[in-house]
Protein backbone atom coordinates (compact mmCIF):
# COMPACT_ATOMS: atom_id res chain seq x y z
CA UNK A 1 0.00 0.00 0.00
CA UNK A 2 2.86 2.36 0.83
CA UNK A 3 4.22 1.74 -2.54
CA UNK A 4 0.70 2.80 -4.40
CA UNK A 5 0.65 5.69 -2.37
CA UNK A 6 4.05 7.13 -3.28
CA UNK A 7 3.33 6.28 -7.03
CA UNK A 8 0.29 8.15 -5.99
CA UNK A 9 2.16 11.13 -4.75
CA UNK A 10 4.82 11.50 -7.52
CA UNK A 11 2.29 10.55 -10.62
CA UNK A 12 0.42 13.97 -9.38
CA UNK A 13 3.81 16.30 -8.65
CA UNK A 14 4.02 19.21 -10.43
CA UNK A 15 7.38 18.04 -12.01
CA UNK A 16 5.40 15.11 -13.53
CA UNK A 17 2.36 17.35 -14.82
CA UNK A 18 4.66 18.88 -17.46
CA UNK A 19 3.37 20.21 -21.07
CA UNK A 20 5.08 17.21 -22.75
CA UNK A 21 6.47 13.11 -21.43
CA UNK A 22 10.23 14.61 -21.80
CA UNK A 23 10.21 18.54 -22.27
CA UNK A 24 13.93 18.44 -23.79
CA UNK A 25 13.75 19.99 -26.97
CA UNK A 26 11.70 20.84 -30.03
CA UNK A 27 10.60 16.84 -31.01
CA UNK A 28 9.12 15.74 -27.87
CA UNK A 29 6.88 19.06 -26.96
CA UNK A 30 4.70 21.25 -29.32
CA UNK A 31 5.19 25.06 -29.52
CA UNK A 32 3.36 27.19 -27.62
CA UNK A 33 3.14 29.57 -30.56
CA UNK A 34 -0.10 28.57 -32.21
CA UNK A 35 0.10 30.84 -34.98
CA UNK A 36 3.40 29.74 -35.82
CA UNK A 37 2.94 27.23 -38.72
CA UNK A 38 5.54 24.59 -39.38
CA UNK A 39 8.25 24.90 -41.88
CA UNK A 40 6.83 22.68 -44.54
CA UNK A 41 2.98 23.10 -43.79
CA UNK A 42 0.84 23.78 -46.55
CA UNK A 43 -2.39 25.30 -44.62
CA UNK A 44 -4.22 25.46 -41.55
CA UNK A 45 -7.36 24.45 -39.63
CA UNK A 46 -9.15 25.61 -36.94
CA UNK A 47 -9.05 22.38 -35.17
CA UNK A 48 -5.25 22.26 -36.03
CA UNK A 49 -5.78 18.60 -37.48
CA UNK A 50 -4.87 18.17 -41.55
CA UNK A 51 -5.37 16.25 -44.12
CA UNK A 52 -9.36 15.35 -42.47
CA UNK A 53 -7.29 11.91 -41.19
CA UNK A 54 -8.98 12.07 -37.59
CA UNK A 55 -7.02 11.02 -34.75
CA UNK A 56 -3.94 8.15 -34.67
CA UNK A 57 -2.42 6.59 -32.21
CA UNK A 58 0.81 4.94 -33.25
CA UNK A 59 1.84 1.95 -30.62
CA UNK A 60 5.71 0.81 -30.85
CA UNK A 61 6.06 -2.93 -30.77
CA UNK A 62 9.31 -4.13 -29.60
CA UNK A 63 12.16 -5.50 -27.57
CA UNK A 64 14.72 -2.46 -26.07
CA UNK A 65 18.02 -1.73 -28.43
CA UNK A 66 15.64 -2.34 -31.33
CA UNK A 67 15.80 1.39 -32.28
CA UNK A 68 12.15 2.11 -31.15
CA UNK A 69 13.09 5.52 -30.04
CA UNK A 70 15.06 6.24 -32.79
CA UNK A 71 12.20 5.76 -34.91
CA UNK A 72 9.92 7.75 -32.37
CA UNK A 73 11.56 10.58 -33.03
CA UNK A 74 12.05 10.36 -36.55
CA UNK A 75 8.35 10.16 -37.11
CA UNK A 76 7.76 12.98 -34.98
CA UNK A 77 9.96 15.37 -36.48
CA UNK A 78 8.88 14.56 -40.17
CA UNK A 79 5.12 14.90 -39.09
CA UNK A 80 5.59 17.94 -36.93
CA UNK A 81 7.50 19.18 -40.30
CA UNK A 82 4.39 19.03 -42.21
CA UNK A 83 2.61 20.51 -39.61
CA UNK A 84 0.87 17.71 -38.01
CA UNK A 85 0.16 18.13 -34.39
CA UNK A 86 2.46 15.04 -32.87
CA UNK A 87 3.45 14.38 -29.33
CA UNK A 88 5.56 10.93 -28.04
CA UNK A 89 4.74 9.46 -24.99
CA UNK A 90 7.33 7.45 -23.81
CA UNK A 91 6.60 5.19 -21.21
CA UNK A 92 9.66 4.79 -19.51
CA UNK A 93 9.58 8.75 -18.76
CA UNK A 94 5.52 7.55 -16.18
CA UNK A 95 7.40 4.52 -14.79
CA UNK A 96 10.50 6.81 -13.52
CA UNK A 97 8.30 9.62 -12.32
CA UNK A 98 5.52 7.02 -10.33
CA UNK A 99 9.48 5.25 -8.41
CA UNK A 100 11.11 8.44 -7.80
CA UNK A 101 14.64 9.42 -8.35
CA UNK A 102 16.56 6.43 -7.85
CA UNK A 103 14.25 4.15 -7.40
CA UNK A 104 13.74 0.44 -9.06
CA UNK A 105 10.81 -1.34 -10.13
CA UNK A 106 10.56 -4.68 -7.96
CA UNK A 107 12.16 -7.02 -10.05
CA UNK A 108 9.05 -9.15 -11.80
CA UNK A 109 7.86 -5.62 -13.07
CA UNK A 110 8.24 -7.22 -16.63
CA UNK A 111 7.08 -11.05 -15.97
CA UNK A 112 3.53 -11.98 -17.98
CA UNK A 113 2.96 -13.42 -14.17
CA UNK A 114 4.17 -11.13 -11.91
CA UNK A 115 2.79 -10.66 -8.23
CA UNK A 116 0.05 -8.65 -7.92
CA UNK A 117 1.78 -5.59 -6.56
CA UNK A 118 3.74 -5.52 -9.56
CA UNK A 119 0.39 -5.57 -11.49
CA UNK A 120 -1.24 -2.82 -10.00
CA UNK A 121 1.76 -0.66 -10.28
CA UNK A 122 2.28 -1.55 -13.93
CA UNK A 123 -1.82 -0.51 -14.69
CA UNK A 124 -1.17 2.18 -12.27
CA UNK A 125 1.56 3.97 -14.85
CA UNK A 126 -0.03 2.55 -18.09
CA UNK A 127 -3.57 4.07 -16.47
CA UNK A 128 -1.45 7.60 -16.29
CA UNK A 129 -0.18 7.17 -19.54
CA UNK A 130 -3.01 6.42 -21.43
CA UNK A 131 -5.18 9.39 -19.77
CA UNK A 132 -2.40 11.89 -21.18
CA UNK A 133 -2.88 10.67 -24.20
CA UNK A 134 -6.23 11.09 -24.50
CA UNK A 135 -6.23 14.75 -22.51
CA UNK A 136 -3.98 15.36 -25.27
CA UNK A 137 -5.98 14.13 -28.52
CA UNK A 138 -9.00 15.24 -26.81
CA UNK A 139 -8.20 18.43 -25.20
CA UNK A 140 -5.11 19.81 -26.66
CA UNK A 141 -6.43 19.19 -30.17
CA UNK A 142 -3.48 16.85 -30.75
CA UNK A 143 -3.88 14.36 -33.95
CA UNK A 144 -0.75 11.73 -33.37
CA UNK A 145 0.05 10.07 -30.47
CA UNK A 146 3.09 8.01 -30.59
CA UNK A 147 2.91 5.38 -27.47
CA UNK A 148 6.46 4.43 -27.31
CA UNK A 149 6.97 1.03 -25.05
CA UNK A 150 7.78 -2.48 -25.40
CA UNK A 151 3.98 -3.87 -25.25
CA UNK A 152 5.13 -7.54 -25.71
CA UNK A 153 1.95 -9.44 -26.08
CA UNK A 154 -0.22 -9.94 -28.20
CA UNK A 155 -3.51 -10.15 -25.74
CA UNK A 156 -1.69 -6.80 -24.35
CA UNK A 157 -2.03 -5.09 -28.03
CA UNK A 158 -5.51 -6.36 -28.80
CA UNK A 159 -6.78 -4.84 -25.86
CA UNK A 160 -5.36 -1.30 -26.50
CA UNK A 161 -6.50 -1.17 -29.28
CA UNK A 162 -9.86 -1.81 -28.35
CA UNK A 163 -9.85 0.90 -25.57
CA UNK A 164 -8.82 3.44 -28.35
CA UNK A 165 -11.33 2.55 -30.59
CA UNK A 166 -13.50 3.32 -27.73
CA UNK A 167 -12.08 7.48 -27.52
CA UNK A 168 -12.74 7.25 -31.31
CA UNK A 169 -8.69 7.42 -31.71
CA UNK A 170 -8.09 4.78 -34.89
CA UNK A 171 -4.39 2.68 -33.76
CA UNK A 172 -1.41 1.57 -35.82
CA UNK A 173 1.12 -0.88 -34.59
CA UNK A 174 4.74 -0.25 -35.74
CA UNK A 175 7.05 -3.18 -34.73
CA UNK A 176 11.18 -2.87 -34.88
CA UNK A 177 12.06 -6.54 -35.10
CA UNK A 178 15.72 -7.00 -35.15
CA UNK A 179 17.48 -11.18 -35.19
CA UNK A 180 20.44 -9.91 -37.15
CA UNK A 181 23.03 -9.72 -33.98
CA UNK A 182 25.49 -7.39 -35.82
CA UNK A 183 22.68 -4.44 -35.44
CA UNK A 184 21.66 -5.73 -31.91
CA UNK A 185 25.20 -4.98 -30.78
CA UNK A 186 25.75 -2.04 -32.76
CA UNK A 187 22.27 -0.29 -31.44
CA UNK A 188 23.18 -1.79 -27.94
CA UNK A 189 27.01 0.24 -28.38
CA UNK A 190 25.77 3.48 -29.83
CA UNK A 191 22.86 3.79 -27.36
CA UNK A 192 22.20 1.87 -24.22
CA UNK A 193 25.93 1.17 -22.49
CA UNK A 194 26.26 4.66 -21.45
CA UNK A 195 24.36 3.46 -18.63
CA UNK A 196 26.52 3.84 -15.47
CA UNK A 197 26.13 0.01 -14.87
CA UNK A 198 28.11 -0.60 -17.73
CA UNK A 199 31.11 2.44 -17.11
CA UNK A 200 34.71 1.49 -17.96
CA UNK A 201 33.67 -1.83 -19.84
CA UNK A 202 34.86 -3.23 -22.97
CA UNK A 203 32.23 -1.53 -25.32
CA UNK A 204 31.65 -5.36 -26.98
CA UNK A 205 31.34 -7.13 -23.74
CA UNK A 206 28.71 -4.33 -22.59
CA UNK A 207 26.67 -4.82 -25.29
CA UNK A 208 26.19 -8.94 -24.81
CA UNK A 209 25.40 -8.03 -21.44
CA UNK A 210 22.96 -5.93 -21.81
CA UNK A 211 21.06 -8.14 -24.19
CA UNK A 212 21.29 -10.54 -22.26
CA UNK A 213 19.64 -8.75 -19.25
CA UNK A 214 16.87 -7.70 -21.65
CA UNK A 215 16.31 -11.41 -22.07
CA UNK A 216 16.39 -11.60 -18.65
CA UNK A 217 13.86 -8.80 -17.55
CA UNK A 218 11.61 -9.31 -20.53
CA UNK A 219 11.09 -13.24 -21.15
CA UNK A 220 8.05 -13.35 -23.11
CA UNK A 221 7.55 -11.22 -26.01
CA UNK A 222 5.60 -12.28 -28.65
CA UNK A 223 5.90 -10.51 -32.42
CA UNK A 224 3.01 -9.39 -34.23
CA UNK A 225 0.98 -11.51 -36.14
CA UNK A 226 -2.93 -10.12 -35.04
CA UNK A 227 -4.76 -10.40 -38.25
CA UNK A 228 -7.29 -7.76 -37.38
CA UNK A 229 -4.84 -5.01 -36.56
CA UNK A 230 -3.26 -2.20 -38.68
CA UNK A 231 0.48 -2.82 -38.10
CA UNK A 232 3.63 -2.29 -40.15
CA UNK A 233 6.69 -4.82 -39.01
CA UNK A 234 9.69 -3.24 -39.63
CA UNK A 235 12.70 -5.71 -40.53
CA UNK A 236 15.98 -5.57 -39.14
CA UNK A 237 16.09 -2.18 -39.51
CA UNK A 238 14.63 -1.39 -42.99
CA UNK A 239 15.88 -4.73 -44.70
CA UNK A 240 11.78 -6.00 -45.11
CA UNK A 241 8.88 -4.51 -44.23
CA UNK A 242 5.11 -6.52 -43.39
CA UNK A 243 1.94 -4.65 -43.83
CA UNK A 244 -1.23 -5.47 -42.64
CA UNK A 245 -4.31 -3.45 -42.90
CA UNK A 246 -3.01 -0.04 -42.91
CA UNK A 247 -5.38 1.40 -45.34
CA UNK A 248 -7.72 3.99 -42.81
CA UNK A 249 -6.65 7.42 -43.95
CA UNK A 250 -4.70 9.50 -46.19
CA UNK A 251 -2.19 10.63 -43.20
CA UNK A 252 -1.72 6.39 -42.31
CA UNK A 253 -0.41 6.46 -46.10
CA UNK A 254 2.05 8.87 -46.07
CA UNK A 255 3.52 7.73 -42.08
CA UNK A 256 3.84 4.10 -43.64
CA UNK A 257 5.68 5.50 -47.42
CA UNK A 258 7.81 7.81 -44.67
CA UNK A 259 8.73 4.68 -42.61
CA UNK A 260 9.61 2.56 -46.01
CA UNK A 261 12.56 5.52 -46.55
CA UNK A 262 13.61 4.98 -42.42
CA UNK A 263 16.19 2.59 -40.70
CA UNK A 264 17.64 2.60 -37.81
CA UNK A 265 21.80 2.35 -38.75
CA UNK A 266 23.97 4.96 -38.07
CA UNK A 267 25.66 6.97 -40.42
CA UNK A 268 26.72 10.75 -40.64
CA UNK A 269 25.73 13.79 -42.24
CA UNK A 270 28.24 16.97 -43.58
CA UNK A 271 27.08 19.82 -44.70
CA UNK A 272 29.14 22.30 -46.70
CA UNK A 273 28.88 25.79 -48.57
CA UNK A 274 29.50 25.57 -52.34
CA UNK A 275 32.87 28.02 -53.43
CA UNK A 276 33.00 31.18 -54.85
CA UNK A 277 32.27 31.06 -58.35
CA UNK A 278 33.41 34.11 -61.32
CA UNK A 279 29.93 35.56 -61.10
CA UNK A 280 29.20 35.27 -57.53
CA UNK A 281 26.19 37.81 -56.89
CA UNK A 282 24.14 36.29 -60.13
CA UNK A 283 21.29 33.60 -59.93
CA UNK A 284 21.03 32.93 -63.75
CA UNK A 285 24.56 33.04 -64.87
CA UNK A 286 25.34 29.63 -63.44
CA UNK A 287 28.54 30.87 -63.32
CA UNK A 288 31.82 28.12 -62.74
CA UNK A 289 33.98 28.09 -59.75
CA UNK A 290 36.97 31.45 -59.58
CA UNK A 291 40.49 30.06 -58.76
CA UNK A 292 39.41 30.91 -54.90
CA UNK A 293 36.70 28.41 -55.47
CA UNK A 294 38.86 25.70 -57.13
CA UNK A 295 41.19 25.87 -54.03
CA UNK A 296 38.28 26.25 -51.59
CA UNK A 297 37.28 22.79 -52.98
CA UNK A 298 40.54 20.89 -52.89
CA UNK A 299 40.96 22.24 -48.78
CA UNK A 300 37.30 21.34 -47.88
CA UNK A 301 37.80 17.93 -49.46
CA UNK A 302 41.47 17.27 -47.76
CA UNK A 303 39.40 18.88 -43.99
CA UNK A 304 36.58 16.44 -44.74
CA UNK A 305 39.08 13.02 -45.60
CA UNK A 306 41.41 14.06 -42.94
CA UNK A 307 38.60 14.27 -40.52
CA UNK A 308 36.85 11.16 -41.16
CA UNK A 309 40.26 9.27 -40.83
CA UNK A 310 40.41 10.74 -37.24
CA UNK A 311 37.03 9.82 -36.23
CA UNK A 312 37.88 6.30 -37.57
CA UNK A 313 40.80 5.87 -35.73
CA UNK A 314 39.25 6.89 -32.22
CA UNK A 315 36.10 4.80 -33.30
CA UNK A 316 38.78 1.97 -33.14
CA UNK A 317 40.43 2.55 -30.53
CA UNK A 318 37.29 2.59 -28.40
CA UNK A 319 35.93 -0.52 -29.95
CA UNK A 320 39.88 -2.37 -28.99
CA UNK A 321 39.71 -3.48 -32.98
CA UNK A 322 39.96 -2.08 -36.66
CA UNK A 323 36.61 -0.44 -37.69
CA UNK A 324 36.95 0.11 -41.36
CA UNK A 325 35.41 3.61 -42.62
CA UNK A 326 31.79 4.34 -43.51
CA UNK A 327 31.35 4.62 -47.51
CA UNK A 328 30.65 8.36 -48.05
CA UNK A 329 28.00 9.57 -51.19
CA UNK A 330 28.17 12.96 -52.09
CA UNK A 331 24.64 15.17 -53.32
CA UNK A 332 24.93 18.42 -54.86
CA UNK A 333 22.71 20.36 -56.87
CA UNK A 334 22.97 20.76 -60.82
CA UNK A 335 24.21 24.43 -60.47
CA UNK A 336 27.93 24.08 -62.07
CA UNK A 337 29.21 25.71 -58.93
CA UNK A 338 28.48 23.09 -56.46
CA UNK A 339 28.89 19.88 -59.29
CA UNK A 340 32.75 21.82 -59.74
CA UNK A 341 32.83 21.72 -55.64
CA UNK A 342 32.34 18.29 -55.49
CA UNK A 343 34.90 17.34 -58.46
CA UNK A 344 38.22 17.24 -56.04
CA UNK A 345 35.81 14.23 -54.37
CA UNK A 346 34.80 12.75 -57.64
CA UNK A 347 38.36 12.63 -58.47
CA UNK A 348 39.48 10.24 -55.68
CA UNK A 349 36.35 7.61 -56.31
CA UNK A 350 33.36 8.74 -54.42
CA UNK A 351 30.08 9.20 -55.74
CA UNK A 352 28.63 12.48 -56.77
CA UNK A 353 25.20 13.06 -57.58
CA UNK A 354 23.27 15.91 -58.06
CA UNK A 355 20.12 16.64 -57.36
CA UNK A 356 17.83 19.16 -58.93
CA UNK A 357 15.44 19.43 -56.31
CA UNK A 358 18.33 21.37 -54.26
CA UNK A 359 19.06 24.23 -56.21
CA UNK A 360 19.25 27.86 -54.07
CA UNK A 361 16.46 29.58 -53.67
CA UNK A 362 15.26 31.76 -56.18
CA UNK A 363 15.98 35.92 -55.66
CA UNK A 364 13.37 36.84 -58.35
CA UNK A 365 13.40 40.49 -59.30
CA UNK A 366 15.95 41.22 -56.75
CA UNK A 367 18.72 39.44 -58.16
CA UNK A 368 21.53 42.10 -58.37
CA UNK A 369 19.92 44.75 -56.67
CA UNK A 370 21.46 46.63 -53.53
CA UNK A 371 19.81 47.18 -50.53
CA UNK A 372 18.62 50.63 -51.09
CA UNK A 373 17.36 49.75 -54.35
CA UNK A 374 15.32 46.98 -53.28
CA UNK A 375 13.41 49.36 -50.54
CA UNK A 376 12.78 52.13 -53.06
CA UNK A 377 11.28 49.78 -55.58
CA UNK A 378 9.62 47.48 -53.20
CA UNK A 379 8.61 49.31 -49.93
CA UNK A 380 5.62 47.17 -49.47
CA UNK A 381 7.26 43.67 -49.92
CA UNK A 382 10.32 44.89 -47.76
CA UNK A 383 7.62 45.60 -45.40
CA UNK A 384 5.83 42.27 -45.65
CA UNK A 385 9.29 40.58 -45.45
CA UNK A 386 10.36 42.10 -42.27
CA UNK A 387 7.46 40.90 -40.38
CA UNK A 388 7.94 37.07 -41.73
CA UNK A 389 10.78 36.59 -43.90
CA UNK A 390 10.42 32.34 -43.86
CA UNK A 391 6.82 32.74 -45.33
CA UNK A 392 7.67 35.77 -47.97
CA UNK A 393 8.20 35.86 -51.27
CA UNK A 394 9.39 39.00 -53.46
CA UNK A 395 7.96 39.17 -56.67
CA UNK A 396 9.02 36.32 -59.66
CA UNK A 397 11.05 34.79 -56.44
CA UNK A 398 10.76 31.66 -53.91
CA UNK A 399 10.15 31.90 -50.37
CA UNK A 400 11.99 30.16 -47.79
CA UNK A 401 8.59 28.28 -47.49
CA UNK A 402 8.57 27.18 -51.34
CA UNK A 403 11.82 25.89 -50.95
CA UNK A 404 11.15 23.59 -47.45
CA UNK A 405 8.23 22.04 -49.78
CA UNK A 406 10.47 21.47 -52.72
CA UNK A 407 13.14 19.96 -50.86
CA UNK A 408 10.45 17.22 -49.42
CA UNK A 409 11.97 14.56 -51.79
CA UNK A 410 15.41 15.53 -50.57
CA UNK A 411 14.32 14.90 -47.12
CA UNK A 412 12.95 11.45 -47.94
CA UNK A 413 15.82 10.53 -49.38
CA UNK A 414 17.96 11.58 -46.63
CA UNK A 415 16.22 9.60 -44.65
CA UNK A 416 16.71 6.46 -46.93
CA UNK A 417 20.66 7.21 -46.80
CA UNK A 418 22.43 4.70 -45.46
CA UNK A 419 25.87 5.81 -46.36
CA UNK A 420 27.59 8.77 -44.43
CA UNK A 421 26.44 11.82 -46.64
CA UNK A 422 28.09 14.86 -47.64
CA UNK A 423 25.66 17.77 -49.12
CA UNK A 424 27.02 20.65 -51.31
CA UNK A 425 24.56 23.26 -51.73
CA UNK A 426 24.01 26.79 -51.39
CA UNK A 427 23.56 28.69 -48.09
CA UNK A 428 19.47 28.36 -48.18
CA UNK A 429 19.71 25.16 -48.62
CA UNK A 430 21.63 24.06 -46.45
CA UNK A 431 19.30 26.23 -44.07
CA UNK A 432 16.13 24.09 -44.62
CA UNK A 433 17.71 21.02 -44.78
CA UNK A 434 19.89 21.89 -41.29
CA UNK A 435 16.65 22.88 -39.61
CA UNK A 436 14.97 19.68 -40.49
CA UNK A 437 17.62 17.93 -38.89
CA UNK A 438 18.21 19.78 -35.91
CA UNK A 439 14.20 20.73 -35.27
CA UNK A 440 14.53 24.34 -35.55
CA UNK A 441 11.43 27.13 -36.04
CA UNK A 442 10.11 29.22 -38.88
CA UNK A 443 11.53 32.05 -37.06
CA UNK A 444 15.19 30.64 -37.06
CA UNK A 445 15.83 29.10 -40.48
CA UNK A 446 16.51 32.63 -42.61
CA UNK A 447 19.17 33.91 -39.37
CA UNK A 448 21.15 30.38 -40.07
CA UNK A 449 24.87 31.24 -40.67
CA UNK A 450 27.00 28.18 -42.80
CA UNK A 451 30.42 30.15 -43.10
CA UNK A 452 32.61 28.45 -45.55
CA UNK A 453 35.70 27.80 -43.38
CA UNK A 454 33.23 25.04 -41.25
CA UNK A 455 32.10 21.93 -42.10
CA UNK A 456 28.88 20.63 -40.02
CA UNK A 457 28.70 17.26 -39.14
CA UNK A 458 25.22 16.14 -37.76
CA UNK A 459 25.61 12.87 -35.62
CA UNK A 460 22.05 10.91 -35.15
CA UNK A 461 21.19 10.04 -31.77
CA UNK A 462 18.17 8.77 -30.22
CA UNK A 463 16.53 11.67 -28.68
CA UNK A 464 18.22 14.81 -30.22
CA UNK A 465 20.62 14.71 -33.28
CA UNK A 466 23.99 16.32 -32.23
CA UNK A 467 25.97 19.23 -34.34
CA UNK A 468 29.85 19.51 -34.41
CA UNK A 469 31.48 22.48 -36.20
CA UNK A 470 34.56 21.06 -38.69
CA UNK A 471 37.20 24.41 -39.25
CA UNK A 472 38.15 24.44 -42.82
CA UNK A 473 42.17 26.06 -42.36
CA UNK A 474 43.68 28.71 -44.94
CA UNK A 475 41.18 30.15 -46.61
CA UNK A 476 41.08 34.11 -47.68
CA UNK A 477 38.32 35.38 -44.60
CA UNK A 478 36.77 38.00 -47.52
CA UNK A 479 35.53 34.66 -48.99
CA UNK A 480 33.82 32.95 -45.97
CA UNK A 481 30.59 35.10 -44.88
CA UNK A 482 26.82 34.47 -46.67
CA UNK A 483 26.15 34.03 -50.44
CA UNK A 484 25.27 37.67 -51.29
CA UNK A 485 22.52 35.95 -53.12
CA UNK A 486 20.21 35.91 -50.09
CA UNK A 487 17.72 38.35 -49.81
CA UNK A 488 18.95 40.28 -46.89
CA UNK A 489 17.02 43.13 -45.83
CA UNK A 490 17.97 44.88 -42.47
CA UNK A 491 15.83 45.83 -40.00
CA UNK A 492 14.80 49.96 -40.07
CA UNK A 493 17.73 51.41 -38.20
CA UNK A 494 20.47 48.89 -38.07
CA UNK A 495 23.45 50.18 -38.77
CA UNK A 496 25.42 49.75 -42.14
CA UNK A 497 26.87 46.44 -42.88
CA UNK A 498 25.16 44.73 -40.03
CA UNK A 499 23.78 41.29 -40.72
CA UNK A 500 21.15 38.67 -39.41
CA UNK A 501 22.09 37.58 -35.92
CA UNK A 502 23.65 34.21 -35.63
CA UNK A 503 21.69 31.25 -33.87
CA UNK A 504 23.92 30.41 -30.94
CA UNK A 505 26.01 27.28 -31.20
CA UNK A 506 25.68 27.78 -34.88
CA UNK A 507 28.10 30.74 -36.08
CA UNK A 508 31.64 30.82 -36.31
CA UNK A 509 33.64 31.92 -33.11
CA UNK A 510 35.82 34.14 -35.35
CA UNK A 511 33.49 35.17 -38.25
CA UNK A 512 32.88 38.82 -36.98
CA UNK A 513 36.58 39.18 -36.55
CA UNK A 514 37.36 38.25 -40.31
CA UNK A 515 34.31 40.26 -41.41
CA UNK A 516 35.69 43.51 -39.79
CA UNK A 517 39.65 42.79 -40.80
CA UNK A 518 40.67 46.03 -43.15
CA UNK A 519 43.56 43.46 -44.89
CA UNK A 520 42.31 40.14 -45.37
CA UNK A 521 44.69 37.18 -43.85
CA UNK A 522 44.94 33.83 -44.80
CA UNK A 523 44.07 31.65 -41.88
CA UNK A 524 46.68 28.52 -42.24
CA UNK A 525 45.78 27.06 -38.35
CA UNK A 526 43.35 24.72 -38.00
CA UNK A 527 40.75 25.02 -34.91
CA UNK A 528 39.79 21.19 -33.69
CA UNK A 529 35.87 20.29 -34.35
CA UNK A 530 33.86 21.93 -31.88
CA UNK A 531 30.69 20.61 -30.66
CA UNK A 532 27.70 22.59 -31.48
CA UNK A 533 26.12 23.49 -27.90
CA UNK A 534 23.06 20.97 -27.47
CA UNK A 535 22.04 20.16 -23.58
CA UNK A 536 19.49 17.21 -24.98
CA UNK A 537 22.15 14.31 -24.89
CA UNK A 538 22.90 15.87 -20.86
CA UNK A 539 18.66 15.76 -20.20
CA UNK A 540 18.33 12.66 -21.40
CA UNK A 541 21.12 10.72 -19.57
CA UNK A 542 18.81 8.60 -17.06
CA UNK A 543 16.89 7.44 -20.77
CA UNK A 544 19.49 5.81 -22.44
CA UNK A 545 19.08 2.54 -20.56
CA UNK A 546 15.60 2.17 -20.49
CA UNK A 547 13.88 -1.21 -20.79
CA UNK A 548 10.74 0.49 -21.76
Amino acid sequence: MDTLLTAEIAANAPRYRRRSSTFIDGIHDVSVDEGNMAPAQLYSTMSGRLFHSGRIAIVMVGLPARGKTHICVSMARYLQWLGVKTRIFHLGDYRRATVGEGGQVPQDYFYPNASPTSVMLRQKILKKCREDIYAWLNHENGQVAIYDAVNPTAAGRRALAKEFAKHDVQTLYLESFVDDEEILKENARNVKISSPDFHGMDPNEAAERYLARINTKIPVFETMQEEELNYVKMINAGQAFFYNNVSFNYLSHRIVFYLTNLHIKSRTTFFVRAGVATEEDSYKADAPLSEEGKSYALKMTETLLRHREQERKQLSERAGQEVPLRPLTVWTSTRLRTIQTGDPLKEKGYKVRQRSQMSQINPGVCEKLSERAIRSLYPEEVEKHELDPYHHRYPRAESYHDLAVRLEPIILELEREQNDLLIIAHESVLRVLYAYLMHCSTRDIPKLKFPRDEIIEIIPAAYQNDAKRIHIPGLDPSTVPGSPEDIRILVPGSPPGAGLPAIPGLSTPTESGAAESSAPVSITVARPPEKVVNTAKEMVADKVADED
